[in-house]
């Protein structure tokens, strides 16, 4: 960690890479978002039925280029004007996060700027913090809730680098939880958007599905078993095409059951963290409704707000990465060039 010479900590141009987005975006020193595009690769791994390394990868190094150029320009700033370059540098897809720093780091030292290495979980977490996203702000301490396709997490957000994991999954990402029954309801991928949108004709209470660790003491979540009842549930019925009135029983319930298993460790973590006057949600589930009216609900009751960015803002997005970036400039810290990707990098290991 070096520290920054100068107390202007922006504007900053960010890169997000770390899975199938590829997008970048340039935020003005107060949080302004002058500009920001993003590609989705989603056409390129739909027929896999999920996301490819290799091919994500590659899709990063072939788009950066333009999206750079065509970002900085609807900005209306050249390169030169920038404070600092951004980049994911982890946890994700090691391929896509080694295009996307190695791309940031080669505009940092063409254009003699400082490199900012963000971590994709800090970005989830501090994107509340927008200016003029969250009513009243979004002050430190508050309880985040990060919950995306490789993320399921309740973290005590005690400031800008500082946190503690109060509990995780110990197997599923609930996010991936969400893809999983979609393939097997016929609903392709992603299945999150697929699920919540039938789930809306059928039943909630149409099917008998567990509840995974609801009422046990901790935050910590488990959704393996919930994806295997459907499983088994859906092998009950003739090989093919489910009706469609079945799928969307059956895609009711098993949200239903993820909204109650939700509800009740958000329930458990807040208690955990009587200090916390705000809980905030981040990650792709975050977008979905019926999640976002529970945690609403459990945070009223322990006398807190709820919090969520604006769906655009909950899935990969490189607005989130620059705004991260410059709460760490503000700081008067960056990393610079030695930061190296890693696929793998808790939020307890950072340090301010």
């Amino acid at each position: 960690m070096q520290i920054v010479t100068s107390s202007a900590p922006g504007p900053v141009l960010a890169i997000e890479s770390s899975c199938d987005e590829t997008a970048v975006a340039v935020l003005a020193a107060d949080g302004t978002v002058l500009a920001e595009k993003l590609l989705s690769q989603l056409a390129d791994h739909a027929r896999f039925g999920g996301v490819v390394p290799e091919i994500a990868a590659r899709a990063h190094l072939a788009a950066l280029p333009d999206l750079v150029h065509e970002t900085l320009a609807d900005s209306g700033l050249a390169i030169g004007d920038l404070r600092a370059i951004a980049a994911t540098t982890g946890p994700g897809l090691i391929g896509g996060l080694i295009v996307g720093s190695s791309f940031g780091k080669g505009l940092a030292i063409a254009a003699g700027k400082l490199f900012v290495g963000v971590n994709h979980l800090e970005a989830h977490a501090l994107t509340a913090r927008l200016p003029g996203l969250v009513p009243y702000g979004a002050e430190f301490p508050y309880l985040a809730l990060l919950i995306s396709g490789g993320h399921c997490q309740c973290v005590a957000a005690l400031g800008v680098g500082r946190y503690r994991k109060l509990g995780g999954t110990i197997d599923d990402s609930v996010g991936e939880a969400f893809d999983k029954v979609g393939k097997l309801l016929g609903l392709g991928w992603p299945g999150g958007p697929a699920i919540e949108a039938i789930a809306r004709e059928g039943d909630p209470a149409a099917f008998a599905l567990p509840r995974p660790l609801k009422g046990r003491e901790g935050c910590v979540f488990s959704w393996s078993g919930l994806k295997t009842a459907v499983a088994q549930l859906v092998g009950k019925y003739p090989a093919g095409a489910l009706p469609r009135d079945l799928v969307a029983d059956i895609a009711a319930s098993f949200q239903q059951a993820v909204i109650e298993v939700m509800e009740d460790r958000v329930d458990h973590a807040l208690a955990m963290m009587p200090e916390a006057k705000l809980l905030v949600a981040g990650g792709g589930v975050a977008a979905n409704r019926g999640i976002r009216a529970a945690l609403a609900d459990v945070a009223a009751r322990h006398g807190a707000r709820f919090a969520a960015p604006p769906a655009a803002l909950c899935t990969d997005n490189a607005v989130m990465v620059a705004w991260a970036a410059l709460e760490r400039l503000a700081m008067g810290s960056y990393d610079g060039l030695e930061a190296l990707p890693r696929p793998r990098w808790p939020l307890e290991e950072l340090s301010p």
